[in-house]
Formats: structure tokens, C-alpha cells, sequence
């Protein structure tokens, strides 16, 4: 594993070295603030780091194991083969590199799928791999649609494991199609969709539940599984700390990602944006 952490850790170096062009590139490709660009340059550069020192801890010379009964049992960990690392949009750039990067440290090779929608920053990652140092025959990228080529990545025999982060409902249909395959079962790391929420209770200062709503509900444009969605409050305090949420919201910039002055921007493309309008309609409607 030593060899390969040095690799990752070049990695994490090469990546801020990079960083300006990494958080142009994300305020092009993905909307992305320079806030939550530079958040993500930095989280990139910490998981090379991280699985850089996995790399050297995990996967050493073989461990003897001790027991009672005479016998001599060691046990060593040992890369798969090739993994398919499918990663999405909202994290272009630190989930994809993230995924690579612990597929590389366990000893496997790695074809990645980006999210159609930002190709050229995972692009501009895969070339900061090979100039780090990897050899170029242990990472491909496969850019495309992801209903088709990531379907025929997933059940492709020569792939022996997946990383996916994505929607629920994909990670069902990946999980059914590598349950398909004969042979050894495959392993399916998935990191999928939630609902994130806040209970407030009386204690609670106001301001402070205001700034931490905004932070957690609307960086990144609020594309994250993480992003705040549902906001429980006392009925005691709720329309104080609701007034106060309304006129925080109306102070907030929404425009271009990369003027400095901008809080929000755009959400990923225009199917997001449909969603999102549907999701208000029905609120207005029901709620």
C-alpha cells in the first residue's frame, strides 16, 4: 500500500495546487459558488489524504492471527480487480475524486462515470491522477448518459465491484443487476438520497437557528442529500424565528455563481429546475 498512498497523497497536492482552476471549472460545469467550490477543492484533497493513509495502515504484510487451538492463520487484504465508481453532480469533483481514490488504495483498478452533467471537471481530475503519477492503465474515464452507459458498465462481467452515489431508485436497479450475475457476488458500496431535518427546540436562539438553517438548506443550492428539507419548530417560538428566516432569506443574492457577491446559484439544469417548480405548485396547492 505504500506505493499507492504516495500516489494519492501527490494527489491531494496536485489538487490544490490546482485549486483556481478546479473552482472556475465548478462555477462553470456545476453553478457552483466560491464558497462551496473551495469546500469542495479542499474535501477532494482530504479523501486522497485520507485513503492515501488507509492505503499504508489496511493493506500491509499478511497479519498472523492468534488462537487456542495449534492452528497458523494470518489474514491479508487484497485489491478486487477493476471497480466501476459512479459518481454524481452535486460533488463533481470531491466525490468523484474521493471514489477513485479508495478504489486505488484497496489495489484495484478503476473505470469512473461521471454525472453527464459535468464531464470536464472529472476530465480535469483524471489528468491530475496520471500527474500525480498513477499509471494510466489503472484509471478510464467513461463519460456519458447514465440510464445507458452506466446500466451496461454495471453489468459488464468484467467488472468486479461498484461505488455508486446517486439516487435511491438507481441503486435498486444497479443492486438487481449485479444480483443478475453468476458467479461471485459482487460488492455494491452505495451512498444514496435522504431527508434531512431540524428539530428546534424553546431553547434555541433565534439568530443562531436561522444562520444554520440557511447554511444547511440553501449551500449548494441546496443539491445535497445532506441539504436541510424539513424545519420543525416550537409552536411557542415559530413565528418569531419564521419572520426572522423570511427577512434573512430576502437578503440572500441569487445570480451567477462567480460574482463574489452571489449566495445561491443556479440549480444543475433545467430538469432540476422543473422539479423544483412542481414541488411549489404542489405545496401551494396542499400546504
Amino acid at each position: 500500500g505504500g506505493a499507492r498512498a504516495d500516489v494519492l497523497r501527490a494527489m491531494g497536492d496536485a489538487v490544490e495546487d490546482a485549486g483556481d482552476a478546479l473552482i472556475a471549472l465548478l462555477t462553470l460545469e456545476a453553478g457552483k459558488t466560491f464558497n462551496d467550490a473551495v469546500a469542495e477543492v479542499r474535501e477532494a484533497a482530504d479523501f486522497c489524504r485520507y485513503y492515501a493513509m488507509l492505503a499504508e495502515r489496511e493493506f500491509g504484510p499478511p497479519q498472523t492471527l492468534t488462537g487456542p487451538v495449534g492452528e497458523t492463520n494470518q489474514w491479508q487484504l487484497f485489491g478486487r480487480g477493476v471497480f466501476a465508481c459512479i459518481s454524481p453532480w452535486n460533488f463533481p469533483l470531491a466525490i468523484f475524486t474521493g471514489q477513485i481514490a479508495a478504489a486505488l488504495a484497496a489495489g484495484n483498478a478503476v473505470i469512473a462515470k461521471p454525472a453527464e452533467q459535468t464531464p470536464l471537471i472529472a476530465a480535469m481530475a483524471v489528468r491530475l491522477f496520471l500527474r500525480a503519477g498513477l499509471n494510466p492503465d489503472l484509471l478510464a474515464l467513461l463519460p456519458g448518459d447514465g440510464a445507458s452507459m452506466g446500466a451496461a458498465l454495471v453489468a459488464h462481467p468484467g467488472i468486479d465491484g461498484v461505488a455508486f452515489t446517486g439516487g435511491t431508485d438507481t441503486a435498486w436497479a444497479i443492486n438487481r443487476s449485479l444480483a443478475q450475475r453468476p458467479g461471485p457476488i459482487i460488492p455494491f458500496i452505495a451512498e444514496t438520497g435522504g431527508l434531512n431535518a431540524m428539530f428546534v427546540d424553546t431553547t434555541a436562539l433565534k439568530e443562531q437557528v436561522v444562520d444554520d438553517v440557511i447554511q444547511s438548506a440553501f449551500g449548494s443550492a441546496g443539491q445535497r442529500c445532506s441539504a436541510l428539507r424539513m424545519l420543525f419548530l416550537p409552536h411557542d417560538s415559530a413565528d418569531g424565528i419564521i419572520d426572522c428566516l423570511t427577512g434573512a432569506l430576502a437578503a440572500l443574492t441569487l445570480g451567477d455563481p462567480a460574482l463574489p457577491a452571489t449566495d445561491i446559484g443556479p440549480v444543475i439544469d433545467a430538469e432540476a429546475r422543473a422539479a423544483l417548480d412542481a414541488h411549489v405548485a404542489r405545496l401551494e396547492r396542499e400546504a
